[in-house]
């Protein structure tokens, strides 16, 4: 039963415009499920196309969406992506769809998705006769709405809004030759149905080898097809502006990789980055009616109504980037409970680049271990002659996350995971740790780590973690990235240089800095369990020509 708030919106909408339930025929005769809110006016207006996220309930899961954007003068359609949807096994046999499941298989945001956007693009201007064409999407439908804006024939994408999007698929599920196996696990169980009924043979065998870490060369090939980063120079052909909207913790599509893709583009363009994970800042606003403000769907709302609708609102003065700062939010006190209940996000820092976020950058030097502890330090000066070894393949209390997507929506809504440094087993971990810090650090942008390795196995994986560890020896994680080396050669060393993923942090005086290297997380690959590792020796070393330090970058 819908509550008396929703019943006023639903029947604002009602009374002002016609609402459809059509199936949209794609060009290969596959019906896709979609949904239609046209405005009752004579006026030409504009029309924002919604392709559904990678769920089981397609459209459906966002009509508060659509139920806004019709009050704010726009038609809309929205459809579920092919093979999208709920499909259930009857207890007789056969199969049953839900009205708002798309036919078809699921072509993972590849050629025939673009068509269909295209195809769907001609029935909004057949039924609406819109004024002008934008595409939002959250997630899986980001993805498709900066594809078909770089591939319609006609280039009649006006706008995107891209919500938790990606820009290269290939090194969001695929960096540094390591897996991000928990990623593709969670899209695999989400589609709504079989594996073998929402996925064709051939893309069946992709996930499989990726899953097995077999011909992925075929893999990065199929991903990089369904990157928008690949297309980027046709986007900026077509000057279409484009919003973005990501989390510093995405456990889904790394922000590393869409930050590269924003840099690729020259149009008008601004970033939002957000304390949390995959979906976690604009969920609410785009499902829950009534659920409070919500600063990323009201951005993106506002991107729309000035390059769509025209509004002079001030988006022309907004900068490029805007990082909101790990883990800061306004808050007011509940009257009736006595606690603190969130408001809106905390600290906001505008910059005109994503180049500009970094002014400086500083380094911390790895050592050896410090009196009286298996740790090492984390210091101002080289360090050098020190090896550390320990045991590879063992999952420990030094992770990512818990579980993909649930930590970040608790980073979100104000609960930050918190670790206990004791409890890290250092018989597999390497842990390196400052002292306490005299004076705050501003972490902006994106850290980087340099040692060398040397392991008694042919492949070895390294995971890196950097943790905020506060006076009371608790700690948070500030941000982390694996590496795994295919290539070593036995008993030799092998320098190893990678980025972690990028970070908005501010590390505050007297916390510590600690720095954690493993070899296995739930959320990847390994090169443990990938290969014949049983038995093996990781040892992290800092030689005298290479010193094993942390690249810190600050603003």
């Amino acid at each position: 039963m819908l509550t008396s708030d929703l019943r006023q919106l639903t029947g604002k909408v009602q009374q002002a415009a016609t609402v459809g339930f059509p199936r949209i025929t794609a060009a290969d005769g596959v019906r896709l499920s979609a949904h239609t809110i046209k405005l009752n006016t004579s006026e030409s207006m504009p029309v924002v196309i919604v392709p559904s996220g990678w769920t089981p309930y397609g459209w459906a899961l966002f009509e508060y969406t659509y139920l806004q954007l019709a009050l704010r003068g726009y038609h809309v359609l929205a459809y579920t992506p092919r093979g999208i949807g709920l499909t259930t096994q009857m207890p007789g046999g056969g199969y049953v769809d839900s009205p708002f499941t798309s036919g078809g298989t699921i072509d993972v945001a590849g050629p025939l998705d673009w068509s269909d956007a295209s195809t769907a693009i001609d029935y909004a201007q057949q039924y609406f006769n819109p004024s002008r064409v934008a595409f939002l999407g959250e997630s899986y439908g980001s993805g498709i709405s900066q594809l078909v804006a770089a591939h319609d024939k006609d280039k009649r994408v006006d706008a995107v809004v891209a919500l938790s999007t990606w820009g290269n698929l290939a090194t969001a599920l695929y960096q540094n030759d390591t897996r991000h196996l928990a990623a593709v696990t969670a899209l695999i169980n989400f589609t709504g149905g079989p594996l073998d009924r929402k996925f064709d043979e051939a893309t069946q065998q992709i996930l499989s080898d990726f899953m097995r870490g077999q011909g992925m060369e075929s893999v990065v090939e199929w991903c990089t097809e369904r990157a928008p980063s690949s297309y980027a120079a046709a986007t900026n052909d077509r000057n279409v502006p484009t919003y973005f909207s990501n989390t510093w913790h995405e456990t889904l599509f790394p922000v590393n990789q869409v930050l590269e893709h924003f840099d690729k583009l020259a149009v008008p363009k601004h970033l939002n980055l957000w304390i949390g994970d995959h979906a976690a800042p604009e969920g609410a606003g785009l499902t829950i009616p009534f659920s409070g403000p919500n600063l990323p769907v009201d951005e993106a709302f506002a991107w729309l109504d000035h390059h769509v609708l025209g509004a002079d609102n001030g988006v022309p003065d907004w900068s490029p980037v805007t990082s909101h700062i790990m883990f800061s939010y306004q808050t007011r006190t509940d009257p009736k409970t006595g606690k603190n209940v969130i408001t809106k996000p905390g600290i906001r820092e505008p910059r005109s680049s994503w180049a500009d976020v970094t002014t400086s950058t500083e380094r911390w030097y790895l050592t050896g271990s410090a009196p009286k502890s298996s740790d090492g330090v984390l210091g101002a000066d080289p360090a050098t002659g020190w090896n550390r070894k320990f045991a590879p393949g063992q999952l420990t209390d030094a992770t990512a996350v818990d579980a993909v997507i649930t930590i970040g929506q608790a980073e979100w809504n104000g609960s930050p995971k918190t670790y206990s440094p004791d409890k890290f087993d250092r018989q597999y971990l390497g842990v390196w740790t400052s002292t306490p810090l005299t004076a705050a650090r501003r972490i902006r942008g994106v850290p980087q780590l340099s040692l060398t390795v040397r392991s008694t196995a042919d492949a070895a994986t390294l995971v890196a973690y950097l943790f905020d560890v506060s006076p009371d020896n608790t700690a948070r994680i500030i941000t982390h990235e694996p590496l795994t080396l295919t290539d070593l050669t036995r008993g030799q060393d092998k320098s190893a240089t990678w980025d972690l993923q990028a970070a908005g942090y501010d590390v505050p005086q007297e916390h510590r800095l600690m720095l954690v290297v493993g070899t296995r997380d739930q959320l990847y690959s390994d090169a443990d369990t990938d290969g014949d590792t049983d038995n093996s020796t990781t040892t992290i070393s800092s030689p005298a020509k290479s010193a094993a330090h942390l690249t810190l970058p600050l603003g």
